[in-house]
């Protein structure tokens, strides 16, 4: 079953929050993860292991650096859902 864009938004900033404190009302689909959120590589790639489990899809490493803000992530998981 395919996911919706708000799903996957509200799941994600719960999967951001965790790992790096940030609020979940900041996460929003045009923040870059790295530029506006400060997420370095190592916190990304847990962020993206635990939302492979959260939503049962598969990120491969290629695809990861593609995934620049967090609606290029957010449509990627939808797509992979789907």
């Amino acid at each position: 079953m395919a996911l919706s864009t708000e799903e996957v938004l509200s799941g994600l900033a719960e999967l951001v929050n965790d790992e790096t404190g940030i609020a979940t009302d900041t996460i929003a689909l045009d923040k870059s993860f790295t530029d506006d959120l400060d997420i370095d590589s190592i916190s990304m790639m847990t962020i993206v292991v635990n939302a492979e489990e959260k939503f049962d899809v598969k990120i491969p490493d290629e695809d990861v650096q593609n995934l620049t803000t967090v609606g290029d992530a957010v449509n990627y998981i939808v797509k992979a859902s789907a």
